[in-house]
């Protein structure tokens, strides 16, 4: 996308706020566990920034694994929902380019689903700046699993609407810790592990209506794709009866402070 696009679309998410606090899928504990395992402890007290951290998503499953928690946000509605979302955890206001943190203050900087609306020239020295020695870097996204049938079929219906898929993410991800991470930091690994959210329809576009694609497209353009994608939905049996699964994988990065 543009650089103007870009930016319309990372600073959408603060209106629906609320919406994206309850409908976005949260991370499994093993992937944030092997994004912070290089610092050799377990992350029981371990001091953690949680970077772009949105509604709180991640930092909601950092707090209840033991993790001391920071979380940064730099849209004030974003940051307002995840204190109710999380009120344990202390939350600043700023970007990932001008972290609000003393140098060597954190043991681990982990980014869910926020690293690519990074300025990365600016963000990567910053991020190095606030770990620790041998501190590490992680970062997680979730991804729709379209090596299922009816799910890669949802997303040629859902097209920009539609969650990114987990055969798109593999190769962007392994792209983007190579090129991003720098001399900084030891050449990033890459892990894989199953994921899963209960959906009905309803949720589903609800879910689909917190995409920044969605959020700046014309409404009614929006409420077209939302119709095909709802019947889609309801020509499948493996969606067509209320509840269903929605397979997906979370996509994890890791490399460590030098």
């Amino acid at each position: 996308m543009d650089t103007d696009e870009w930016a319309r679309r990372g600073s959408s998410f603060g209106a629906v706020a609320a919406d994206y606090a309850q409908n976005r899928p949260d991370y499994p504990a093993a992937a944030v566990r092997w994004c912070a395992a290089p610092v050799g402890r377990d992350l029981a007290g371990l001091r953690v920034l949680d970077l772009g951290a949105g509604t709180g998503k991640l930092t909601a499953v950092l707090a209840s694994l033991g993790a001391d928690v920071t979380a940064v946000e730099p849209d004030p509605a974003m940051l307002a929902e995840l204190r109710r979302q999380v009120p344990s955890a202390r939350a600043l206001l700023g970007p990932a380019e001008a972290i609000p943190l003393d140098d060597g203050s954190v043991e681990a900087v982990l980014c869910g689903q926020s690293m690519h609306w990074f300025d990365m020239a600016r963000a990567v020295p910053e991020i190095a700046r606030v770990l620790v020695p041998g501190g590490t870097l992680g970062a997680l996204w979730n991804s729709d699993d379209d090596r299922v049938d009816w799910v890669a079929g949802l997303s040629d219906v859902a097209r920009e609407a539609g969650s990114p898929v987990v055969s798109e993410r593999r190769a962007a991800a392994t792209a983007f810790g190579r090129d991003q991470f720098g001399d900084l930091f030891t050449p990033t690994e890459g892990a894989e592990f199953a994921h899963a959210q209960t959906r009905t329809a309803d949720s589903l576009l609800a879910t689909l209506g917190t995409h920044s694609a969605v959020l700046i497209m014309d409404p009614a353009e929006r409420d077209r794709l939302f119709g095909q994608i709802r019947a889609y939905l309801a020509s499948r049996p493996e969606t067509s009866d209320g509840e269903f699964e929605l397979p997906m994988v979370t996509s994890a990065l890791r490399s460590v402070r030098v």
